[in-house]
């Protein structure tokens, strides 16, 4: 050890007793022998907290339609999609990331409020707010393809790989077969113990689950097993106050690129869209 080969030095320079240190005085040595001992049975020093909240660094701005109301946000292969909502506005889309252009569009029937979205094996579903209606439709062509119903109102929508999850306005997460959308489990999203309500459009980002609060300028992150909240996000001044057009103009919609490790989010008739670095908030 680093310990004994530094005695043997001082001993073999100081005192000149003896050219091995096989021969330093057995009390010095069974020292230097304690000393490395509990060195090596230290126990490892305790891991930082975990961190509860995150502010945020803009590291790029895109145009955004500020006409879109934002209901669901997704990055797939360079493309972002984008769900809007609104009776008589709601549609899926194909957007451009770095102009903001819309490549392809389908609007849905006006009678219906569209929601969340996910693409999941080459579909896309979207979700409706009261109807009860989720919509599949080819990711390619945006056919329509098939429509499943649900008891609760539907809000937004993500997948972790094998499920969807769904939100609904409340503190519940549900998880939905992808193939017969049934539901297959659920968790309450808490944090200490207190139910967080109003979850809206979702992300799954490395084994967490990003939720939009609606009306609020924070998202939250969650742990899908336990429901429990990991930390929060405060992007509170990310959007210009005079670029607020309307009290309805929130946060809402997250997009992440796993290749690239760029989180996006915008909001409903925002003009922009964030590409954001998270920063620990002291």
């Amino acid at each position: 050890m680093r310990i004994n080969t530094l005695l043997c030095g001082f001993i073999l320079m100081g005192i000149a007793l003896s050219t091995s240190c096989d021969r330093i005085p057995e009390p010095l040595r069974s020292a230097a022998g304690r000393i490395g001992t509990i060195a090596a049975n230290a126990p490892a020093p305790e891991p930082p907290p975990p961190v509860r909240l995150y502010t945020y660094e803009v590291v790029n701005t895109f145009l955004h339609d500020p006409r879109a109301y934002t209901q669901g946000l997704l990055y797939l292969d360079g493309i972002l999609y984008e769900g809007t909502g609104l009776y008589g506005a709601s549609s899926i889309r194909k957007v451009d990331l770095q102009t903001g252009s819309v490549l392809q569009k389908r609007d849905i029937p006006q009678q219906f409020f569209g929601e969340g979205i996910v693409v999941f094996e080459n579909r896309i579903f979207q979700l409706t707010w009261v109807s009860g209606v989720a919509f599949v439709y080819d990711l390619e062509t945006f056919n329509f393809q098939a429509q499943f119903r649900y008891p609760t109102e539907g809000w937004g929508l993500t997948h972790d790989g094998k499920r969807l999850i769904m939100s609904d306005g409340t503190a519940n997460l549900y998880f939905r077969d992808p193939v017969t959308f049934e539901e297959t489990g659920r968790v309450t999203v808490t944090d200490e113990g207190r139910a967080i309500s109003n979850l809206n459009e979702l992300e799954y980002i490395d084994g967490e689950v990003y939720a939009n609060i609606y009306l609020t300028d924070r998202i939250v992150r969650i742990d899908p097993e336990t429901g429990t909240v990991n930390s929060w996000i405060d992007l509170t001044g990310l959007l210009r106050p005079e670029d607020r057009i309307h009290p309805s103009a929130v946060l809402n919609g997250i997009a992440y690129d796993p290749q690239g490790k760029r989180l996006f989010v915008t909001g409903k008739w925002w003009p922009n869209l964030f590409e954001i670095k998270l920063l620990p908030k002291e």
